[in-house]
């Protein structure tokens, strides 16, 4: 294979293309000269929808086959939502590259909060989702939710709910923001670990791989999700817990605000914790903010 030949491995879903050929663009942007191809990849996630994550393998399952066509050779570059990528990095893989974040925010399609009746039903797959939202409206009825977007979509679409709960990357990236009642700000919903961002992974000993990929790194993004990552990593890695984390960087460092509840105790617990905006200063934060949630809330196993 030339070396200016790239082939990358994506989930063969419309918003999962579309984070391919976004990485592919910004490669290109930078590489005129490089010759991408696609692998496209069906997991199996996306084989039995009606199934719950948790029951299929829970996080990280929509990753573990795009990673295995890197692994075997068939593919030299996977990209993720980073949020499906599990808190560290398999063996023999690398997160060579987060590209600049999207909006982190989750959004009520179909409805806005407020304009929803009492008892409406709202989808949602998400724990995380789910106990915010009961503090939000304790009212409504939140059912479990599972599919693509348009599939999500769908359900309000035949009157099956009145809304659902998605991320508002989604919905902008395949143009359909204007389905959104309402986006949450991250004061109402804590988003879930990464969301918004893509996690761009190539083998851990191809070098240069690892180079031309750190030319799409955004280095407040990687902080920000480097954080985030930290923090789920503490709470064990694949925590199935109600839990978030959102960072932030500004001038005066790097910030994280998290939530985390037990199954016994729907509400959830909020912290934040700050530090230098450093690779080092990152691990800190969400490994701190972590350990004091846990505190309050007691072991996420």
């Amino acid at each position: 294979m030339s070396r200016n030949e790239l082939r990358i491995a994506t989930r063969a879903s419309a918003l999962a293309r579309w984070q391919a050929d976004h990485v592919a663009a910004l490669l290109t942007a930078r590489d005129p000269d490089v010759q991408i191809s696609f692998v496209p990849v069906t997991t199996h996630a996306d084989r039995h929808l009606d199934v719950p994550i948790a029951e299929i393998g829970g996080k990280g399952v929509f990753a573990k086959e795009v990673q295995y066509a890197v692994l075997e050779g068939r593919a030299d570059v996977a990209v993720h939502s980073a949020k499906d990528l599990t808190a560290t990095s398999s063996d023999g893989l690398a997160l060579a590259a987060v590209p600049e974040r999207g909006d982190s925010r989750d959004a009520l399609a179909g409805a806005s909060l407020d304009g929803l009746p009492p008892g409406a039903v709202v989808g949602t797959g998400s724990a995380r989702r789910r106990v915010q939202l009961a503090g939000l409206r304790d009212d409504l009825e939140i059912v479990g939710l599972r599919g693509n977007i348009a599939t999500r979509l769908g359900r309000v679409e035949d009157g099956t709910m009145a809304a659902i709960v998605v991320a508002a990357a989604a919905l902008e990236r395949l143009d359909l923001l204007a389905r959104a009642g309402q986006i949450f700000g991250v004061d109402e919903m804590i988003p879930q670990v990464a969301q918004g961002a893509l996690g761009v992974e190539c083998r851990s000993d191809d070098d240069a791989t690892i180079d031309r990929l750190a030319r799409i790194q955004d280095p407040p993004s990687r902080l920000r999700v480097d954080a985030e990552r930290a923090f789920l990593a503490r709470l064990g890695g694949d925590c199935d817990l109600p839990a978030g984390a959102h960072a932030t960087v500004d001038d005066g460092g790097l910030q994280i605000t998290g939530i985390l509840a037990s199954e016994s105790q729907g509400t959830p617990q909020r912290a934040t914790v700050r530090d230098e905006s450093t690779s080092a200063g990152a691990l800190r934060v969400g490994t701190a903010l972590a350990e004091q949630l846990l505190a309050l809330v007691g072991p996420a196993s």
